[in-house]
């Protein structure tokens, strides 16, 4: 019996940008896990090569996907709501990033001649809904924050091959990896600048103060005023206006 031989070019071509059922559903929360469907990704797929945004779409899929956990969501609206959020991200607008979302709903508002008000206020509603709001938040955190634990099993598997791997260079390489990663921060140095710029008005307050000390100096030599008098004097007199 003769063996079937398969090379490697004729295995079907593997998209790296597309997503796969069981990456999918491992990022998903356990109770949405068996709503993700072979047909539900190939929709997301189609998404994804469809846009230009192919690879942080997908990316941020899996990512936002713990946001699913926190209501009653759909996946489909959670699908849309990413996309939406993932053109954001890169500097669009809101009408923008709903119409690239969902080109037949904008479409639909001209073709039914809305205003541009109404249109306006449909897209702002949707930017405030639920589920958009959750991904934006998440957006904001730091990816550094979001993948503490990977930083964490990084260094433990450093942690690991310096002490058993076979290779010298290996061990070497991680243990100059792990002092990299776990060097105390350099102190650093504050230098407050405290020199005050003399000013216009300063300068002629100077001159108006010393001014009015020489003639405060005449007054007492002609013996026009004493010392006390001058102490008690009044030297500004005037109102407080408010700016």
């Amino acid at each position: 019996m003769n063996e079937l031989t398969v090379t490697e070019e004729q295995l079907p071509a593997v998209n790296s940008d597309h997503l796969t059922l069981d990456q999918f559903q491992r990022c998903l929360p356990k109770g949405k896990r068996s709503l993700a469907t072979p047909k539900l990704i190939d929709k997301i797929n189609d998404i994804i090569e469809n846009t230009p945004l192919r690879e942080s779409y997908r990316d941020n899929l899996l990512a936002f996907s713990n946001v699913l956990g926190e209501g009653k969501f759909k996946l489909d609206d959670y699908i849309n709501a990413v996309r939406y959020v993932s053109h954001k991200l890169t500097g669009d607008t809101n009408i923008v990033a709903y119409t690239k979302t969902f080109p037949e709903r904008y479409q639909r508002c001209l073709d039914e001649e809305w205003s541009e008000k109404d249109i306006h206020s449909l897209i702002s509603a949707y930017n405030r809904n639920v589920m958009v709001t959750k991904i934006l938040e998440q957006a904001m955190v730091p990816t550094w924050l979001l993948n503490q634990d990977l930083y964490q099993k990084a260094l433990n598997a450093s942690a690991d091959l310096m002490m058993n791997a076979k290779s010298e260079k290996v061990r070497c390489d991680a243990a100059a990896n792990l002092m990299t990663q776990l060097k105390m921060p350099d102190v650093a140095k504050v230098q407050v600048d405290m020199t005050v710029k003399e000013d216009d008005s300063i300068s002629e307050l100077k001159k108006t103060t010393l001014e009015l000390v020489r003639q405060q100096r005449e007054m007492i030599q002609a013996g026009a005023m004493n010392a006390r008098e001058i102490a008690q004097q009044k030297i500004i007199e005037g109102e407080v206006i408010e700016g």
